[in-house]
């Protein structure tokens, strides 16, 4: 994926919660405070709403690792159950054991959790409930946990309850019928999304803790961001995800708003105009309706004289073979408009699925398919080839330099498969009812890096090579890194991966962008097959450099 192309060590926009990420915006801190102060003092309820995305669950999640030691909470993610099911659930979070024939029963349930939190009060233990997701909670269980609050001594309660919702909880617990519940309210707090300056504070956070040395997405970006996810932390995580992924398709190192939007586009399922569009339109328009009063105005009667007279001067002043070079450039026809990619796709869509594609695909090898028999790479095999599937970028395929298969999603969600046969820094070259000539940009809407390329391999099957292994393999390995450092083909070639071969493979690497292990894997054996070249192997640039990547 895209983590070693931006030097992360992890996902950074993962929607998982993970409280190693929260990050803590001022209504994100008093949030985390109000659930603290529920843990710590005793009495009623504390509710916590937000939209949908907010980070209220990963709030959660931080509470509990913040929670004191004498603290045990039973935390209840799912709560559509019926009463009794309710009871029976905390019981088993605390770790209580109950009895079979008491599992059914409101009054047994109760009698065992009470009986229990009365131990723990007596141990000096607090024991909290958190209900997340309490919108989902049916007005019974409501009622019954109005009634667990009735758990108490003569100066505390023994149990504190936290329901985390989203805003119809608020709306529930106003109902007439549970009024008695939400007068036992003590806390109540609402999350609301980030702001402009929040949001680029958050995005930033979250790269830093996964690794990242410096901002990868442009202040432009991160204003892109806000407008497009309303601060909703979320919908952040999902469209700079995306974004991250389409820059790395693009061999990119900066994520730029003309990304970010392309990334919503996608995460949304509609395309995404720039904010000043609405703006531009409108001047458009203006300008339009001036241009119209304008013309209106001349073509009115008291203008008609004063026109004539202009326009019989100007009959004057033309000469003959000007207007006849008008006459013939007006007459000339409009040059026929070039199809666009999500034309072609669904033009072509009969020829863009695996049998066409790896028959394109192993005749520039020289290598011949056969269609409805074994699968495409255990024929590539069979003719002395190996098949790499990969999620990469078009900066990845120019080192490889290789054709390659790029699987492509078209508008309607459907898989599509086409053959790349030529790349350079702007444009690539497809198979698609012949060759056509489409520009990156618009290649990246359909492809989110999947692709399928054939190499030939020394031997088959291909394994990583290390230090301490000997073999035919390896001495290939040395034998080639000794033609490209221009040592004798003739000169002894040990077949024991040593310290010296060691360093060669290390630097081979470093040269070559690779990850420097000193192991030769199928990346670096991939790259080092590009160095040597030969006459049989195609390329998408004859005159690309071979740097390939790992």
């Amino acid at each position: 994926m895209y983590l070693s192309f931006f030097g992360l060590n992890e996902k950074p926009f993962a929607i998982t919660p993970d409280p190693r990420y929260l990050y803590l915006s001022e209504r994100h801190a008093e949030a985390l405070a109000h659930l603290m102060y529920g843990i710590n003092e005793a009495g009623g309820f504390v509710q916590l709403t937000g939209e949908v995305g907010t980070g209220k669950t990963t709030i959660v999640r931080s509470l509990l690792a913040q929670a004191p030691k004498n603290a045990e909470i039973a935390l209840i993610l799912n709560p559509r159950m019926t009463p009794p099911e309710f009871l029976l659930t905390i019981c088993e979070e605390l770790g209580i054991g109950v009895p079979d024939q008491a599992a059914g029963s409101l009054k047994d349930l109760v009698d065992i959790l009470g009986g229990y939190l009365l131990r723990a009060h007596g141990a000096g233990k607090r024991v909290v409930l958190v209900v997340d997701e309490a919108q989902n909670l049916s007005p019974e269980v409501l009622e019954q946990v109005r009634l667990l609050t009735n758990l108490e001594t003569t100066t505390q309660k023994l149990l504190q309850i936290i329901l985390i919702g989203q805003p119809e909880l608020r709306e529930l617990l106003a109902r007439n019928e549970l009024r008695q519940l939400a007068q036992r309210i003590t806390g109540r707090y609402h999350l609301n999304p980030l702001s402009r300056g929040e949001t680029g504070a958050y995005v930033r956070h979250r790269l830093r803790v996964a690794g990242a040395t410096a901002d990868i997405l442009s202040p432009h970006a991160l204003n892109e961001v806000f407008r497009l996810s309303h601060g909703v932390p979320r919908v952040i995580n999902i469209v700079c995800d995306r974004s991250l992924l389409g820059a790395y398709s693009l061999d990119r190192h900066r994520v730029t708003a003309a990304l970010v939007r392309s990334a919503a586009s996608e995460v949304f399922g509609r395309r995404i105009a720039p904010h000043w569009l609405p703006w531009a339109l409108g001047g458009t328009l203006a300008a339009a309706l001036a241009a119209t009063t304008f013309a209106l105005w001349n073509l009115a009667p008291w203008g008609a004289g004063a026109r004539g007279a202009h326009l019989a001067r100007a009959d004057t002043m033309v000469p003959a073979a000007a207007a006849s070079a008008v006459g013939t450039a007006t007459s000339a026809p409009a040059a026929p408009r070039e199809p666009h990619l999500g034309e072609l796709l669904t033009r072509y869509a009969a020829d863009t699925d695996t049998d066409s594609a790896f028959d394109r695909l192993l005749s520039l090898w020289g290598a011949h398919y056969e269609r409805n028999t074994t699968d495409p790479c255990t024929q590539a095999m069979r003719q002395g080839l190996e098949c790499v599937t990969e999620r990469g970028s078009f900066g990845q395929l120019r080192q490889y330099n290789r054709p390659a298969i790029l699987l492509l999603n078209d508008a309607a969600g459907a898989s599509r498969e086409v053959v790349l046969t030529a790349l350079d820094d702007e444009q690539g070259r497809i198979e698609l009812g012949g060759p056509r000539t489409v520009r990156l940009g618009e290649l990246s809407r359909y492809w989110l890096g999947d692709f399928i390329m054939l190499w030939r391999p020394a031997s088959s099957p291909v394994k990583a090579l290390s230090a301490g292994m000997r073999g035919a393999e390896v001495r290939w390995l040395r034998r080639s890194l000794q033609r490209l450092h221009g040592v004798n083909a003739d000169a002894p070639a040990s077949e024991v991966f040593d310290a010296e071969l060691t360093g060669w493979v290390r630097d081979f690497q470093r040269e070559h962008q690779l990850a420097v292990d000193g192991i030769a894997g199928v990346r670096t054996q991939i790259a080092l097959a590009s160095a040597l070249g030969g006459s049989d192997t195609p390329l998408l640039s004859a005159a690309a450099e071979t740097h390939p990547g790992g």
